[in-house]
């Protein structure tokens, strides 16, 4: 198990050099890269996406010459500034005669504006990124990990309560069904679980909004934010009841979809290992039939949907509902996401990525190891 394991980390290295050179490759490509930005917000437009005139990257396509027209809105800008801005960003670096004492500027006859190569940009990003130095953001002011941290425990509320009310209710539910199955109760709760997944998160959340947060009927609950505004004045059981006041509603319309899936794959799961032999000569020797479907069914079932809990939390916990968190005024990393992409802030983009692939990766491997946990039967390392 152990060369097994060493391997899988091996492949975690070109693994993620290659999720981050599509990606960056893909950035090359996209309309409107931070020097827009910053042009779009000086001539009023607010975003790039209202002035782009057709050019890729900021960063792509630079030439030496100076000229600006590439730059939607750079006119009547001196190209001094356009120069400072792609050197800030990145894009482009000054390069002086061997000699020159000055401070580098384009300005200075012996110095002049070059472009930083595409493959360059990335070697300089990873072999940061290697040491674990994500930069600042582009428009915040404020280093990537610390916003990141800033933006944690919305995600973190979301994504560990989501994950655990489903497999509390899901995994006994799906047990229920499978031992009932063709049931009344089989059939009304399969409707049920059915009906939630086909509401959509975002609509269920208005619904929830209008209904219990003082849209038209109750005010049972709060319309936004994590905490109330006086809660570092509470008791420590009142902070603990703010909070869950606040999150009760962004988590219940965050899971209401995430039932159907797993309470099938519970039952599925549980029917599959009830039709076995081996549960059969359990019943033959006489255990009662909470002793077999707990103390033999449930292991052998249990395996795909507990050994795949560490991937569902950090798939949720990451992914962020952006649509969930703009309903309910919640600012955490979906939101950051969304809006790093579009204000196109690389470092904000490139280091969550880095940070969640390589956690994504990572949990892959503890995936697996949950696996041999639970059934020590299971060897990876002797697999074809």
């Amino acid at each position: 198990m152990g060369a097994y394991i060493l391997r899988r980390l091996l492949l975690v290295i070109p693994t993620l050099i290659g999720i981050m050179m599509i990606n960056f490759a893909l950035t090359q490509f996209v309309p409107g890269g931070p020097v827009e930005q910053v042009l779009a917000r000086l001539e009023g437009g607010g975003d790039v996406f209202q002035s782009i005139g057709g050019g890729g990257d900021a960063g792509a396509g630079l030439d030496t010459a100076g000229t600006d027209e590439r730059y939607v809105g750079a006119r009547g800008l001196p190209p001094e500034f356009i120069d400072e801005l792609e050197r800030q960003f990145g894009f482009a670096r000054i390069v002086c005669e061997p000699g020159f004492t000055g401070k580098p500027s384009t300005k200075a006859p012996e110095c002049r504006k070059e472009a930083i190569p595409m493959a360059e940009r990335f070697g300089i990003m990873m072999g940061n990124y290697a040491r674990f130095d994500f930069g600042e953001s582009y428009f915040r002011s404020i280093s990537v990990l610390d916003l990141v941290k800033e933006k944690m425990p919305v995600s973190i509320s979301l994504g560990l309560w989501s994950t655990l009310i489903a497999y509390l209710i899901s995994i006994p539910l799906g047990i229920a069904k499978a031992v009932r199955d063709g049931s009344r109760f089989d059939t009304w709760t399969s409707g049920a679980i059915i009906v939630g997944y086909a509401i959509p998160g975002f609509l269920f959340a208005i619904l929830l909004l209008v209904v219990f947060a003082g849209g038209s009927y109750y005010q049972w609950f709060p319309l936004r934010g994590l905490t109330s505004e006086n809660f570092d004045q509470l008791s420590l059981l009142g902070k603990a009841t703010d909070y869950l006041w606040h999150i009760a509603l962004p988590v219940l319309a965050s899971t209401i979809s995430s039932f159907a899936t797993l309470t099938l794959l519970t039952k599925n799961s549980f029917l599959e290992e009830i039709r076995k032999q081996y549960v059969m000569t359990a019943r033959a020797k006489g255990l009662s039939e909470r002793r077999v479907l707990y103390g033999h069914v449930f292991r052998n079932a249990m395996l795909i949907v507990i050994a795949s809990f560490p991937a569902v939390f950090i798939s949720v916990f990451f992914g962020g509902s952006l649509i969930i968190e703009t309903i309910f005024s919640l600012d955490g990393l979906g939101r950051l996401g969304f809006e790093a992409a579009v204000a196109r802030d690389y470092p904000v983009v490139f280091g969550t990525l880095f940070v969640f692939g390589l956690l994504g990766l990572v949990v892959g491997i503890l995936s697996d190891l949950m696996y041999v946990w639970i059934d020590p039967r299971i060897d990876f390392e002797t697999r074809g």
